[in-house]
């Protein structure tokens, strides 16, 4: 991992990489893939029973005060990135075809993240504490509004059908083991916040089990002969322009509304992540049955794109502040207005 450390791509992805790799080279079948398919539902529903005990209501009703940027942020996250991804729908069948734009789509309904966004923000010298309840309300809410999403606009375009089976297997899956951790979280938030191992096992253990199953399934329905090299090209571009185009308009926005820089800067960081580690998860449930391997494809690149250019971003702007004399027009390129100290 201290390799993994040392080169431009996140680790986590790297094991993902390889988690792709042994599904496509070993496969299961027959009742090894039923035994998994269960393993995976176990795991997903412990994964957001972790998520609940993680996330205080408490905090995020005392970050209520700052509710112009977590507006801000919701915004860009759950209405922005949603418009993105239905006026995408031109580049198909021609660009992308049906499954791999039903990914682009699923990619732009997911919440922000929560550790990378909080991260960035911190190197870049931003709100902290505002990106942190920005980040968990984002995940807190995605675990409705990203299945309606779902169901709203998937069903609409064509891409996708979500049966009411799936809506009941979100609520089992997701939802309920959700709420059961909000109400466990007086008991076991400090015994697992003291052994962070554990937590990250689950949160990573259960998305490469999601991988290993969904590409798994993939190689029996043959996806590899329907998605070229230039396929996932194309892919990668559409992810990074989409990028681009939010961190504009998450600086636009910013700057028009009148935030001060460090919340601008949660607001461009929290504004434009996409969570892998909710999303496979919530791909597994709302898919089931269907070339789930393709439809999460978008998500990973994106997840890695975004890990490059926002590490390059928030450097940028931490040495910014480092390197120059604080004055009323900010240099770092975010020509915001300077919170009062």
């Amino acid at each position: 991992m201290r390799l993994f450390s040392k080169l431009p791509i996140d680790g986590f992805v790297i094991s993902i990489l390889v988690t792709v790799a042994v599904a496509s080279v070993f496969p299961v079948s027959g009742e090894a893939a039923t035994i998994l398919d269960w393993v995976v539902k176990a795991a997903i529903a412990l994964l957001f029973f972790v998520y609940g005990t993680r996330l205080s209501l408490s905090e995020a009703m005392a970050g209520a005060r700052h509710w112009r940027l977590h507006l801000t942020v919701l915004a860009m996250t759950f209405v922005v990135f949603p418009l993105i991804g239905l006026a995408l729908r031109v580049l198909t069948p021609h660009v992308l075809t049906s499954a791999l734009y039903t990914g682009v789509l699923f990619a732009c309904l997911v919440p922000s993240t929560v550790q990378s966004s909080i991260a960035f923000t911190s190197v870049a010298r931003g709100n902290v504490p505002a990106a942190i309840v920005s980040a968990s309300v984002s995940n807190l809410l995605g675990v409705v509004v990203t299945p309606l999403l779902v169901v709203a606009l998937m069903s609409t375009t064509g891409g996708i059908h979500v049966s009411a089976e799936s809506f009941v297997e979100i609520i089992v899956q997701l939802l309920i083991p959700f709420i059961a951790g909000q109400l466990c979280r007086p008991l076991i938030a400090g015994p697992l916040g003291r052994h962070p191992v554990m937590t990250k096992a689950v949160d990573r253990g259960s998305v490469l089990l999601v991988v290993y199953s969904a590409f798994s399934a993939g190689m029996a329905e043959h996806i590899w002969s329907s998605v070229s090299v230039g396929s996932i090209a194309v892919v990668a571009a559409v992810c990074a322009g989409i990028l681009a185009v939010v961190l504009g308009l998450s600086r636009l926005a910013a700057r028009t509304l009148g935030f001060a820089r460090d919340d601008a800067i949660v607001i461009q960081f929290c504004g434009s992540k996409k969570s892998l580690a909710a999303g496979l998860p919530m791909a597994a449930v709302l898919f089931a049955g269907q070339p789930v391997g393709l439809i999460i494809l978008p998500l990973m690149i994106f997840h890695q794109i975004q890990l490059l250019v926002c590490s390059m971003l928030a450097t940028h702007y931490s040495r910014s502040v480092t390197d120059q004399v604080p004055q009323q027009t900010d240099d770092t390129g975010l020509d915001f207005a300077v919170r009062s100290p």
